[in-house]
């Protein structure tokens, strides 16, 4: 399944920001369908609203996980203002990701 418009945008932003060994990207809409914040950038039910995320990216080595995921909501502040209701953030440094 291709992503759709606001998963594209989240996976080039993190990618151009945090160069991540590993970025998975899914879009958990669906669970959410029939909620008044559903629809994501074209307002179709169940499209693009909630998100969980794994970052693996050296740039998260020292920080605690506060830090982590202020940063990644940082860089996904426009999309979190709109489209975007929820993230789901497991943001990890490559030691801690495992195999």
């Amino acid at each position: 399944m291709s992503e759709g418009p606001i998963a594209t945008i989240i996976r080039r932003k993190l990618t151009d920001a945090l160069a991540p060994t590993r970025l998975e990207i899914e879009d958990d809409s669906a669970r959410h369908a029939g909620h008044h914040h559903e629809g994501g950038l074209d307002a179709r039910p169940g499209g693009e609203s909630h998100f969980n995320l794994t970052v693996v990216s050296s740039a998260f080595a020292g920080q605690g996980r506060v830090q982590r995921q202020r940063a990644v909501n940082a860089l996904l502040a426009e999309e979190m203002a709109g489209p975007v209701h929820a993230l789901s953030i497991r943001a990890l440094a490559p030691d801690e990701a495992g195999g």
